[in-house]
This record gives C-alpha cells, structure tokens and sequence, in this order.
C-alpha cells in the first residue's frame, strides 16, 4: 500500500460521543460501497448505537494527499472494515470465540491498491495476538476470501412453501402456539436464541440488531416496522422455546403471501408446530424464509415434500481458522482417530504439519519433529470448510481441494469432523 493512505481503527460511537463524527463518515463509506441510499441522520444514529453495544471496531483506508476537486471529502474512508466478537457453536455445545469481518468496503477508484489485504492481513493478525482461534464472515462475493484462507462452512437456502390444502404435517402437537405482542421479542428473543445457539453447529452469537429485527423496533430501513407480528411457541412445561416474526406482503402479492423475519426454534417441537401455525394463518396460501437449513426437517415432516419450493441455495459462513493448534483441540471428536494434517496457509498465519489424535471425543495437536508424509495436505480455507462437518473431505479431496496421500484417510477425516446434528447459521453479520 503506498503512502498515500493510512489506516486508522477506532471503536463505534453513538450520537453525542467523542467519536460520533468519525464513525458517522465510515457509516457513509459502508452504505456507499453496499448501494444503500443515503441513511437519514435518525437511521445513522440507530445503527451507531447497535454498533457501540456490540463493541464493534472500525477500520478505514484514509487519503493522506489532497482530495480531488468536488470528490467526497477526506474524512471519508475509501475502504473500509468492521469488526466485533460473538461465540461460533463448533459441535456438541461447545462455543469458541470468533472474529466476526464485516463492512468490507473498497471505493471502486481505489482499487487494486493493497487496501483490503493490508487491513484484512493485520487484522487477522491482531486476533491471533489476542488468543482467537477463529475468524468468520459472510460474503457477498464468493471470489474474494479463499485468497485469504477463507471457506465455506456452512449453506442456506430461500423456500416458498405452498400452505394450501397440501401442506399436511405428519406430527402430532406437544406444545402450543400463540400470538404475542412484538415488543416481548426484546426481551425474549435472546433468551430463546441463546438457546438455540447452544446446540446448533454453525451457529454464531447475534449482535444487538437481531432482537429490534424481529420485535419489528428497528427495520433494515431503520425505522420501526409495524408490519411485524409475532409468535410465540410454548413447550410442555408452558416455557417459551420458539418464536417466528412475520409480515404479510400485502394484497397485490400473487399468491398471498407471508414472509418470515425471524425464525428461532429451539426443539424439534417447536419448529414444527411453529411451522404448523405459519401455514394455518388465513387467506394466506405462501411462506417464505431466506434463512432456511439445506438439511431440513420439514421436509421429512411434510406429507408432500414438494410443497417446498427451493431453488436459491448458497453459502452462508466462512470460517478462517488462524491457529491450528488451538481451533482442533477446541472441538469433540465423535471418532477415534490419527490424522497428519500438511496444512497451507497464504498469509502464514498457522500453516505446517499438525498430528491430530482423538480419543474419547478429545484432542492432541502436536507440530512433529520429523513430518514424514501426511495423510491429507490441505490449504487452510479447506480445513476451515470441514471443521464444522457442513463440508464433507471426501468431496472436497474429489474437487482437488484436498490431496489425499492415505487411502481412506478423507473418509476417516469425514467421521472425525462430523457433529450432532446439521450445520446451520441463523446470523447474518
């Protein structure tokens, strides 16, 4: 990167802080590189203060020579990168602290100058100073993070299901549903995700937005969104498990049409009586959800599975591990095994050879003295596509992602890697 930027890191102000000023011009780089229309000074001052709960840290790109005539002024970044942590759910309850990337913004005019690698590589850097084991993002581009070791770990899908008289559930309730006044959802809302998030694999901890989202407090437009209705699931025991937020799209849709906003379940239970309610709702014949699983239960529970229409799968999180070491002792491994792992890192973050042996659902990862030849040479975003289960090693060694050099060693790495049930990621950041 040449001298005529600077980076400059500081954390998220609300309105009346000290550093209110800075954060509001970053905020403006971020929506300019996202084609948002420009945010009203209420909507900039909602979302700084979402950004302060959640700790968040901002970087930008800064132009240090003069600005060209009638351009947008200095104190507007020209890249720019955010970041804050929450917990990642690695299988079997166990919840590892994450860097969670976002906001990564370069203006068009400034590219190809080293902006995004630099601030991405020291950040990445930085983490691991501090003891994270794991970096994540979502990506709207799926070209961009692999050079940085980046995978794919977990996927998603949009479903339109048909709620006529074809949508017949094979389950019996065992709790019951019923409206509730959005605003509980401020409360609740994390309650029941905290939940869910303890025994989901992929799952990553919400930030402050999510609960305003579903309760309908605060809209993607940043207004409230009186639209919004809400309900609630009740287990056996009258505890609230489950909720689903909601929207009508109004009349002119064609088929009328309910879309999700939020959708929290945390048993079986209560998913599918949650879905129950949603198909029974009146003079509504459609539900869509952006955020559904590709390994779905509902599918198995239909009696006509073809009620779910899905056509728009596509990946969710990427994880980017950025100490070996530490990330694989952190997990439980269902399968004894022993595995030597040559892994390939671009930035030279954690690469080497690694000697993973399970036992009792445990880990040792030890660097050998003499690595001979391993089972499986890998790059770093392709461990990372594995290490939640979401990826399977033998189709990735099919692709040529991963070289096996042990017969048999991908499918062992398959049963090693596995968790307790499908990866999924509710959380968009």
């Amino acid at each position: 990167m040449s001298d005529d930027y600077e980076i400059r890191r500081f954390t998220a102000a609300s309105k009346g802080e000290a550093g209110f000023p800075d954060a509001e011009s970053w905020l403006q780089a971020v929506a300019f590189g996202f084609h948002e229309s420009t945010r009203t000074p209420e909507h900039v001052a909602k979302s700084l203060e979402t950004y302060a709960a959640d700790r968040r840290i901002f970087t930008g790109a800064y132009q240090t020579r003069e600005v060209a005539q009638g351009s947008l002024p200095a104190e507007v970044p020209v890249a720019t990168f955010g970041t804050f942590r929450k917990t990642l759910n690695i299988g079997f309850g166990r919840l590892l602290e994450t860097q969670l990337v976002t906001a990564v913004t370069v203006r068009t005019s400034h590219r190809r100058r080293g902006l995004l690698r630099r601030m991405m590589s020291e950040d990445l850097a930085m983490a691991k100073h501090d003891g994270v084991a794991m970096a994540a993002l979502t990506a709207s581009e799926g070209s961009i993070y692999g050079r940085f070791g980046y995978g794919v770990a977990s996927f998603e899908r949009t479903v339109k299901v048909d709620t006529t008289s074809r949508f017949q559930l094979n389950h019996q309730a065992a709790g019951s549903v019923d409206i509730a006044d959005p605003p509980v959802l401020l409360d609740l809302a994390p309650e029941v995700f905290d939940r869910v998030h303890r025994l989901t694999p992929g799952s990553i901890g919400r930030q402050e937005w999510y609960r305003q989202l579903a309760s309908g407090s605060l809209g993607r437009d940043g207004k409230e969104d009186p639209a919004i209705k809400v309900v609630l699931h009740y287990g056996p025991d009258g505890a609230v498990d489950g909720y689903v937020s909601y929207k009508f799209l109004g009349w002119d849709t064609e088929p009328h049409t309910v879309q999700v906003v939020d959708f929290v379940a945390a048993t079986n239970e209560a998913y599918l009586e949650l879905w129950q309610f949603l198909a029974a709702i009146d003079l509504v014949e459609r539900v869509t959800w952006e955020e559904a699983p590709l390994d779905d239960p509902l599918t198995w529970a239909l009696a006509d599975p073809r009620c779910i229409d899905s056509s728009d799968s596509r990946d969710m999180l990427w994880l980017r591990i950025l100490d070996v070491v530490k990330a694989l002792e952190a997990r439980h491994y269902p399968v004894d095994g022993r595995l030597v792992l040559e892994v390939l890192d671009p930035l030279g973050l954690t690469g080497g050879t690694f000697t993973l042996e399970a036992s009792g659902g445990q880990a040792a990862v030890v660097r050998p003295d003499t690595p001979g030849t391993p089972d499986l040479t890998l790059d770093i975003s392709a461990l990372a596509s594995i290490y939640l289960g979401g990826v399977c090693p033998v189709t990735l060694t099919a692709a040529g992602r991963i070289r096996e050099h042990k017969q048999g060693a991908s499918l062992q790495a398959r049963g090693m890697f596995a968790v307790e049930r499908a990866t999924h990621c509710l959380t968009h950041f």
